[in-house]
């Protein structure tokens, strides 16, 4: 079983940037980010797999970058022009290949980390 260890949450101004980090103990053919806030349900932000293949929700689409270093095994999510909105706990979750998956659906992940929190004030 595949183990993610997230960092790099914190309080950030609106406007501002924050950096993601999730090391595997093992390469996974696919990882992404997802985030709940409180009272919501968690929702799939960006994921990418061994492929190169990237999918990015909506709604941090031009804000948001996700990116793989496979030897280091290490999944990352740049954010830049952060809003309130985006205030959540992230969580990194990994998944095997599958066909027919929805990259940033929940179920499709079968691994996930601790989660960390992001704050970003007005």
């Amino acid at each position: 079983q595949v183990q993610l260890v997230e960092s790099g949450g914190g309080s950030v101004q609106a406007g501002g940037s924050l950096t993601l980090s999730c090391t595997a103990s093992r390469d996974i053919y696919c990882m992404g980010w997802f985030r709940q806030a409180p009272g919501k349900e968690r929702e799939g932000i960006a994921t990418i797999d061994n492929d190169g293949d990237t999918t990015v929700a909506d709604s941090v689409k031009g804000r948001f970058t996700v990116s793989k270093d496979k030897a280091k095994k290490t999944l990352t999510l740049q954010m830049n022009s952060l809003e309130p909105d985006d205030t959540a706990v992230y969580y990194c979750a990994s998944r095997g290949r599958m066909t027919r998956v929805e990259a940033l659906s929940v179920s499709s992940y079968d691994t996930w980390g601790q989660g960390t929190q992001v704050t970003v004030a007005s």
